[in-house]
């Protein structure tokens, strides 16, 4: 019989919530915004909160070390604002931002694409809101904050 962490069950997965976005451009942080209601709800313990905010390569590790992963975050989906999506990750494309200026530029997707590239990555599902704006500014818009209640929903329906 092998040594089990303390406190979690032998048939728990880790779980990794992550938001993703920037906080300093409006909708952009929704992501950020809505892991930190969620961390104060109380979930179980294999179930780990994590604020990516606009980290790069230093999220490669909690990829890897989840065995599932829920990504919250901004998506333009073409939509109108407040639009919610629900998608795998396997179905984003691996493809590099060709608009990129410098190195430092590291976009999530390649984030991923690396991860690809090193092993095989958790069943991930990204649950995405359609940004209203992206102006320099720390409030959410009308729009998207009344939908932080239902994506909060959506994440522990995944959980």
């Amino acid at each position: 019989m092998g040594i089990q962490e303390e406190n979690k069950p032998p048939s728990a997965e880790k779980i990794v919530v992550l938001g993703l976005g920037n906080l300093l451009l409006s909708d952009e942080g929704v992501g950020v915004q809505v892991v930190n209601k969620i961390r104060d709800m109380g979930l179980p313990p294999e179930v780990k909160i994590i604020d990516g905010g606009t980290e790069g390569f230093s999220l490669l590790p909690i990829l890897m070390e989840a065995e599932r992963l829920i990504i919250v975050d901004a998506v333009k989906g073409g939509g109108s604002p407040g639009s919610l999506y629900r998608f795998d990750l396997k179905d984003c494309p691996p493809f590099p931002d060709p608009y990129k200026t410098s190195a430092h530029q590291i976009s999530f997707p390649e984030v991923i694409s690396l991860a690809r590239l090193i092993g095989p990555i958790p069943k991930a599902t990204v649950i995405g809101v359609e940004p209203k704006s992206l102006e320099i500014g720390m409030e959410l818009s009308s729009e998207i904050q009344a939908k932080i209640p239902r994506i909060i929903e959506l994440v522990l329906e995944e959980v």
